[in-house]
């Protein structure tokens, strides 16, 4: 998932070069895009350490307990 927002962080500015935006909007542009990305990866990571840290504390993924099925 993240490597296909690096690569729009890259495609998004020069598409928009070729349509004729200028280079300090295609800048700002690109710059944007790398912030939105680099928080979605942090707020990604942290969540997946969360997971884990749930997961190790309940002793697995499943409680032991088991629920019905109605």
């Amino acid at each position: 998932m993240i490597r296909w927002a690096a690569f729009s962080c890259v495609l998004v500015p020069v598409v928009l070069l070729w349509y004729g935006t200028s280079l300090a909007g295609a800048t700002g542009t690109a710059l944007g895009l790398a912030a939105v990305t680099a928080a979605c990866r942090v707020l990604l990571r942290r969540s997946e350490r969360c997971a884990e840290r749930c997961a190790a504390q309940r002793g697995g993924r499943h409680t032991r307990e088991q629920t019905p099925v109605d």
